[in-house]
């Protein structure tokens, strides 16, 4: 018999999941997500991607400020859910909210746990140099992702791929993993692990005081920070560009042969020193444009060897 589910998501990563659990005939009770917010040139409101695919598919949506209050707990209890399905909500889910499903809250989590927990694991498993990054199927505890693992599936993580490259080949993996475990639920079928205590570590959210560039280091480790902040919020650095210092954001690069003092454009097609090797840059974006590829921006903005990046 399909499972009676309350889902709670909120950006894009989560859509895939809410998708694959409707499809597969599970009654979406109600789906829970951030309020939406002003956004683009006229500030008007913009609903949250889950809340867009589940008002397209006739699921009932509430965006309560807080779950904490006993209106919005009696509330979760109405729903008579067998469980909870969290995607990337952005809000902490209180012990008695946990506790509601009569199966408990269950969380897909974009990384291989232990390591990286907590808020950002694409963009840091990227910057860490990881080889191999994931999705995971949690029962939510009290804990910040510590519960009991039930599913898991590995995705290689190449230097060439950015944090959109891998969030866009977590997600729908993740929806399909949600699914195959939810069915196991159904069936009475599903079996958790506790988490091993080694090799814990935490995805701190991104600081901006982070992403500023330093050309100092590996080109390899240049390479990944880059990539890791790609395409939000952006690793950036300033160069002069007539006569004016310009931030650019750097999109996408690949590592190169070459030496120089770190940061130094090595030829005119922007390639650039590190302290070890050099990256080439690929894609770019300048302080209120659109991104472009590097030959589109150079016929635009030739750059002369000897340049400097800072």
């Amino acid at each position: 018999m399909p499972l009676r589910l309350i889902f709670m998501g909120t950006p894009e990563f989560a859509v895939p999941t809410l998708r694959a659990l409707a499809d597969q005939g599970h009654e979406i009770a109600a789906v829970y997500t951030r309020v939406a917010k002003p956004a683009g040139r006229g500030m008007k409101l913009q609903p949250t991607p889950v809340e867009l695919e589940a008002r397209r598919r006739g699921l009932a949506v509430l965006t309560p400020a807080t779950l904490k209050t006993a209106d919005s707990l009696q509330a979760f209890h109405a729903h008579r859910a067998d469980a909870a399905v969290v995607v990337a909500y952005g809000m902490i889910l209180p012990l008695p909210v946990l506790d509601a499903p009569r199966l408990g809250c269950f969380n897909l989590h974009a990384s291989l746990l232990p390591r990286w927990r907590g808020a950002a694991p694409i963009n840091r498993a990227i910057m860490a140099g990881d080889t191999a990054s994931g999705v995971m199927v949690m029962k939510l505890d009290a804990g910040l992702d510590t519960g009991e693992v039930a599913m898991t599936e590995r995705i290689a993580v190449t230097d060439a791929m950015t944090a959109a490259d891998l969030h866009d080949a977590l997600a729908p993996l993740g929806g399909a993993l949600m699914a195959r475990a939810m069915a196991a639920l159904e069936r009475g079928e599903l079996q958790l692990h506790r988490q091993s205590d080694q090799g814990v570590t935490y995805a701190a959210k991104i600081d901006k005081a982070e992403t500023r560039i330093d050309w100092t280091g590996p080109a390899r480790a240049v390479l990944r920070h880059i990539h890791g902040l790609s395409p939000f919020p952006g690793a950036w650095c300033e160069i002069v560009i007539d006569d004016e210092p310009a931030r650019i954001k750097i999109l996408r690069c690949e590592t190169a042969a070459g030496t120089g003092a770190a940061g130094d454009l090595l030829d005119d097609r922007l390639r650039v020193a590190c302290g070890e090797g050099a990256i080439r840059i690929l894609e770019l974006q300048r302080a209120g444009k659109a991104p472009m590829k590097a030959a589109e921006f150079l016929r635009g903005t030739p750059l002369p060897p000897g340049a400097r990046l800072a």
